[in-house]
C-alpha cells in the first residue's frame, strides 16, 4: 500500500482537513491547523507530503521522525501543526487497514467513558450562565469560560473586581451543580496572576488556564505555590522537549497539549507517558473539529492520566457551522451525563461527510483573531 495524494480543505469555522489517499482506496483524515495560521500550515502540509508519497503509511513512527527530524529547522506552532495532521491521517488509515480503532492499536481502554466539558462563551455572566443552562439541558456538568478580558501589566481594583464578580455570578447560580474551569488565555501578567489566583480560590474552579504565558513557564511554580486552584498550561507548547522543562520546573497538575498542535497522536501519546511519571494530569486542548477531537479521544482511552477533555460543540467561535457538520455518524458523539463513549469505528472513528466537506471547501475560510488593544493604544493579548 503507498500513499498517492494530499489534498486539504480550507472550512468554516476555522478549520483546515486533511485527506491522505492511498492506492489501496483507504482515506485517513487529519485536522492540521493553526486558528488564524490556517494557509501557513497548509503550506507545511503540502512541503511535508514529499517525504510522503509513494510511500507505506503503517509506517507511522518512522514517517512522524523523517517530519520531524529530516529538514533540519523543527519545531514550532506550524510545522509541529503540520506533522499533526499528517499524524492523525496516518494513524486513522491504519485502523482502517487492521478494521480495529486507533486505541485498540495503542493498547485498549483504560476507562469505558471520557468526561468532557464544553465552553460558555462572552463578557456577560448572565448570557454565560442561560449559556450554561442551555447545555446542561442537553447532558453537560462541566465548563470553561473565560476568567478576564483584556488586562493591564498591572491592573486597579476595578479590574480585579469586575473578573471576581463575574465568577461570582457563576457560582451563585449555580452552586455545586456544575464544575467550571477558567482560562486566562494568557492575558494576565505574572503579577496580576498572583492577585487573581488568590482572590478566585473561594469560588473552588476546576483548574486555571494558561495562568501567564507560555513564555513563562518558569513561574508555574512560583505561582501553584502560592494557590491552592490546579494549573492548567501546554495549548502553545508542540513538543514533548517544550514539556520537558515544565515537568522539570513542576508547578502544572494538568497539561493540555493540543492534538492538532503539538505532533498529533504519536507525540500526545509521549507527552501523555511523561505528565503520568510526574503525577500530573492530562486534559488534551481541543477548541477544534471532529477530527481533532476524535484524535483527543483516542489517547484519552488509553492514557490513564487523562481526567477530562474539552470539546467544542457550541464554542463562540463557531461561526457558520458546528462540531459535526461534517460528520455522518454524529450520534457516537453523543454526551451522557457529561461522559463521551470511545469512537468504536475503525481508525479514528470519523466518518467524514465528504460532500459538506467539499462544499464548505470551495467557499474557503480566512478566520483571524481578533486584535486587541489597551486603552492607551499598546497591543493587548488576546
Amino acid at each position: 500500500m503507498k500513499i498517492t495524494n494530499f489534498k486539504l480543505y480550507p472550512v468554516k469555522p476555522r478549520w483546515l482537513f486533511l485527506a491522505i489517499e492511498t492506492d489501496a482506496g483507504v482515506t485517513g483524515w487529519g485536522e492540521p491547523v493553526i486558528e488564524g495560521r490556517a494557509h501557513s500550515v497548509a503550506a507545511a502540509v503540502e512541503e511535508l507530503s514529499t517525504y510522503l508519497i509513494g510511500k507505506d503509511p503503517r509506517r507511522i513512527n518512522d514517517h512522524w521522525q523523517t517530519l520531524y527530524r529530516g529538514g533540519f529547522y523543527r519545531g514550532g506552532p506550524i510545522l509541529m501543526s503540520a506533522i499533526a495532521g499528517i499524524d492523525q491521517a496516518l494513524w486513522d488509515i491504519k485502523g482502517k487497514v487492521m478494521e480495529q480503532p486507533v486505541y485498540e492499536l495503542l493498547g485498549g481502554q483504560v476507562r469505558d467513558k471520557m468526561k468532557a466539558y464544553c465552553w460558555v462563551g462572552g463578557d456577560d455572566p448572565a448570557e454565560e450562565g442561560d449559556h450554561m443552562q442551555e447545555m446542561r439541558a442537553q447532558g453537560w456538568d462541566t465548563f470553561k469560560l473565560n476568567g478576564c478580558g483584556r488586562l493591564k501589566m498591572i491592573d486597579g481594583h476595578k479590574a480585579v473586581d469586575k473578573v471576581i464578580a463575574r465568577v461570582d455570578a457563576i457560582r451563585s447560580r449555580f452552586g455545586n451543580e456544575i464544575d467550571f474551569g477558567l482560562d486566562f488565555h494568557g492575558r494576565v501578567s505574572v503579577p496580576m496572576a498572583k492577585v487573581l489566583l488568590r482572590e478566585l480560590e473561594q469560588y473552588r474552579p476546576l483548574f486555571v488556564e494558561e495562568p501567564v504565558l507560555a513564555e513563562h513557564a518558569e513561574q508555574y511554580a512560583e505561582l501553584s505555590c502560592g494557590t491552592s486552584i490546579v494549573i492548567a498550561a501546554g495549548e502553545r507548547m508542540f513538543s514533548r522537549f517544550e514539556f520537558k522543562r515544565v515537568f522539570e520546573g513542576g508547578g502544572v497538575g494538568i497539561i493540555q497539549p493540543d492534538l492538532s498542535h503539538a505532533g498529533g497522536i504519536t507525540e500526545c501519546m509521549k507527552i501523555a507517558s511523561m505528565a503520568e511519571a510526574y503525577d500530573v494530569a492530562l486534559a488534551p486542548h481541543c477548541p477544534l473539529g471532529p477530527i481533532a477531537l476524535a484524535s483527543c479521544l483516542a489517547v484519552d482511552f488509553v492514557s490513564y492520566n487523562a481526567v477530562i477533555q474539552e470539546c467544542s460543540l457550541g464554542i463562540h467561535y463557531n461561526k457558520e457551522a458546528e462540531l459535526l457538520d461534517y460528520v455522518l455518524n454524529k450520534d457516537d458523539f453523543a454526551v451522557e451525563n457529561g461522559y463521551m463513549r470511545p469512537l468504536g469505528k475503525p481508525g479514528l472513528g470519523v466518518e467524514m461527510d465528504i460532500d459538506a466537506v467539499e462544499r464548505a471547501a470551495a467557499e474557503g475560510c480566512d478566520w483571524k483573531n481578533p486584535i486587541w488593544r489597551h486603552e492607551d493604544g499598546t497591543i493587548a493579548e488576546w
